[in-house]
This record gives structure tokens, C-alpha cells and sequence, in this order.
């Protein structure tokens, strides 16, 4: 598992560049705020519920969540999984928030 932080991130969103970025955050979280990310909370992941992610096994996958700790979790277990590629987004949306509004 590699890092990135929300500067990094939102300035390869900004880039256009197409990327592949995960929510694991809970429905209502994501509801609340999100920035367009594929909602797939931590217990699908837990739960080895992968198949809306199967066919990215070998792509880079961003993952974030409210502050960091869930999506580090999720980087984890997606790499036990058997994906290859996996980056944190460092102080989730809770940092987002606070750089970008």
C-alpha cells in the first residue's frame, strides 16, 4: 500500500486523468459529502463482497474514507485479495473538507 494526499489527488482530478478512486465510507457518510468516488463501504470489502471492483485487481485503486484508518483497512484486505495496486488517501474527507470546502 502506497499514500496519497488530498493536494496530490485533487490535482490529478483537476489533470482530468482517469482514476479509479473507492469509498469505503458508510451510505449515509457518503451522502452527506462525497467527491464522485464509487461507494464500496469497508464491510463489502470485509466481506470479500468484491465483484463491483473484481475486474480492477491489477489498476491503480484510491481509497479513502472519513479520516484514514478505514481505508487503510480496506488497502489491506484488497491486497490479500490480490490487488496489486492500492493507495491510502491520507486524512480522508475529513482533510479534504478542510483543504478544498
Amino acid at each position: 500500500m502506497t499514500n496519497i494526499t488530498a493536494e496530490e489527488l485533487k490535482a490529478r482530478m483537476d489533470s482530468g486523468e482517469a482514476l479509479n478512486i473507492i469509498d469505503v465510507r458508510e451510505p449515509s457518510e457518503y451522502a452527506e459529502y462525497n467527491i464522485g468516488a464509487k461507494l464500496v463501504p469497508l464491510g463489502k470489502i470485509a466481506g470479500m463482497q468484491l465483484e463491483d471492483i473484481e475486474d480492477l485487481k491489477n489498476d491503480e485503486l484510491i481509497i479513502h474514507c472519513k479520516m484514514g484508518g478505514r481505508s487503510a483497512q480496506a488497502c489491506m484486505i484488497l491486497e490479500q485479495a490480490g490487488f496489486t495496486n492500492v493507495v491510502n488517501l491520507t486524512g480522508g474527507m475529513n482533510y479534504w473538507k478542510q483543504k478544498f470546502g
